[in-house]
């Protein structure tokens, strides 16, 4: 065991033991925020996650000195431990991984002295609540509200909370009332070592239905340079051909250059113009 170990007690060295084992067993070593997440939802998480990822709570100092004793590349993740850092183990590439951990994510209510993940913004119309206090909480908090029919009704859509900007507990609170939920709670994929190298949300956040739509555009315009240049591939021998036949069948008939196939179209592209010709002359 390394010399910074050595001195640790048994528990702490049990932890380091645990980390480096699922390392060994385990493509992917991840590292996830648990800030936040109420031990009913980790528990749920971690149900979803059976069978697909091992999650492993610890100190970050020991997840630390676990990945200094790995050593190699796999050391790149130390820069990523902060916060309520848990080490997550599974033999799913990054990109599947982090999209599993997406969907584990829930809407909940924003706390004061959070910061908005986006812009929040409160529709305008009719609510629920009857006139009282909440008209004046309302307006303190920046929404345009007022009484009308006997309930209070916000007069316009406004923007109270920019995104980046930190909540405060005056708006947090209106939030709560109105039924506002924005920020997501879940596991968050802070980094992931696979195969070599690691990787960081910003890389992994890709969007799917963009990819797609751009594959297939690629597809098109390969098979349409395939077609008009006369590459021929399985896929395109084909339309090439018919291509070639309609392309020879026009020339022939421009210039009448006859043949069984094309004479009955060279004979009527001459009425055709003959008849022109006549009105002209008329």
């Amino acid at each position: 065991m390394a010399l910074y170990t050595r001195h640790l007690p048994a528990w702490k060295k049990d932890e380091i033991d645990e980390i480096k084992k699922n390392a060994g067993k385990y493509t992917l070593i991840g590292l996830v925020d648990m800030y936040g997440i109420p031990a009913a939802q980790v528990q749920q998480i971690r149900r979803n996650l059976r069978g697909k990822a091992v999650i492993r709570v610890t100190r970050n100092t020991l997840i630390e000195h676990a990945l200094g004793e790995i050593g190699g590349k796999v050391t790149g993740l130390t820069k990523f431990v902060s916060g309520h850092s848990a080490m997550i183990f599974t033999n799913d590439n990054p990109f599947k991984l982090f999209r599993q951990l997406e969907k584990t994510k829930t809407k909940m209510a924003a706390k004061a002295g959070e910061t908005a993940p986006e812009d929040i913004v409160v529709e305008k119309g009719p609510t629920s609540f009857k006139p009282g206090p909440i008209v004046g909480e309302l307006q303190q908090a920046g929404i345009p509200a007022a009484i009308e029919g006997g309930k209070v009704k916000i007069r316009e859509t406004k923007t109270i909370v920019k995104k980046g900007a930190v909540i405060s507990k005056k708006i947090a609170d209106v939030m709560i009332k109105l039924a506002i939920k924005p920020m997501d709670v879940g596991l968050a994929l802070q980094a992931a070592f696979y195969e070599g190298d690691v990787f960081e949300p910003s890389v992994l956040a890709i969007d799917e239905t963009a990819i797609l739509a751009q594959i297939q555009l690629a597809g098109q315009q390969a098979f349409n340079l395939s077609v008009n240049a006369a590459i021929p591939t399985k896929e395109t021998i084909a339309p090439i051909l018919v291509k070639a036949v309609r392309e020879a069948r026009s020339l022939a008939v421009e210039a009448c250059i006859y043949g069984k196939d094309v004479v009955d179209a060279i004979i009527g592209k001459a009425q055709r113009e003959s008849i022109a010709l006549k009105s002209i002359v008329k």
